[in-house]
């Protein structure tokens, strides 16, 4: 009787047990919005950050609440914003974007104030006195800091330079963060002009370094028919949002440095 006695205050202990845990777990559920689980399992899960946010869970959860936009992942591009849109019941503008490096300044029309070989990466090269073996002090230093961090195998270094690969590029941004120059932007891939160059310096200086950069001369500028070509600090630059596209300014460029993509 004692052994039964036990297995009775036993299984009713586990019976209230269970009941007080039922019980509680309907008042502290934490409620799932479903739009949010919908949405986080449209997006790729490549948690890159291209959109701003830590990873897929933060993109869903700002969608979920109306905080981004559906077309904010530049990795799942047009098919995942359709879907996510139709998730959310609204309608998505995808502009397909791409990385672009402004540097012409590979090993046939740069300079190099010293060889180098060995195992540096870019940053190293950029914090040691000199700021690396390139003449320019804006140019690419292709060392290769900006291939290790693509996950789409989109960039890589060739003659000495980084190349974008636009067909293979989700436009993540990794490479912009990784590159201690700030050649690297992300543009949209209908744009169709852009300056391949960044040296702030003046004509004299950037032709000692690089056969093909801007040497700020203005004449891009003064042939723009809607003044879409601006200067900053020595180089030239393209407002795009009121750019026609008639390429009077590369046609114009004594250094065919604005480049048409």
């Amino acid at each position: 009787m004692e052994v039964f006695y036990a297995v009775l205050i036993v299984g009713g202990v586990g019976l209230l047990i269970g009941i007080a845990l039922g019980i509680a777990g309907k008042f502290l559920a934490v409620e799932v919005d479903e739009k949010e689980v919908a949405v986080r399992e449209a997006l790729p899960g490549n948690n890159c950050g291209g959109c701003g946010y830590p990873g897929c869970d933060g993109l869903a959860a700002a969608i979920a609440k109306g905080e981004s936009d559906p077309a904010a992942c530049p990795v799942g591009g047009a098919p995942v914003a359709k879907v996510i849109a139709e998730i959310m019941g609204v309608e998505a503008e995808v502009v397909p974007k791409m990385a672009y490096v402004a540097c012409a300044g590979d090993c046939e029309v740069s300079k190099n104030k010293y060889n180098y070989h060995g195992n540096m990466s870019c940053q190293d090269a950029a914090n040691i006195p000199g700021g690396g073996a390139k003449a320019c002090d804006y140019g690419c230093l292709g060392l290769g800091s900006c291939v290790k961090v693509c996950e789409f195998d989109a960039i890589h270094i060739e003659n000495g330079k980084a190349v974008v690969d636009r067909e293979k590029c989700k436009a993540c941004g990794k490479c912009v963060d990784a590159c201690p120059k700030g050649l690297i932007s992300i543009i949209p891939q209908d744009t169709k002009y852009m300056v391949k160059c960044s040296s702030k310096n003046k004509g004299k200086d950037v032709m000692q370094a690089c056969s093909v950069g801007c040497i700020g001369c203005g004449m891009c500028a003064k042939i723009c028919p809607v003044n879409a070509v601006q200067f900053d600090y020595n180089i030239a630059w393209i407002q795009q949002d009121i750019c026609e596209w008639c390429g009077a300014c590369a046609e114009k460029c004594p250094k065919k440095i604005i480049e048409k993509l």
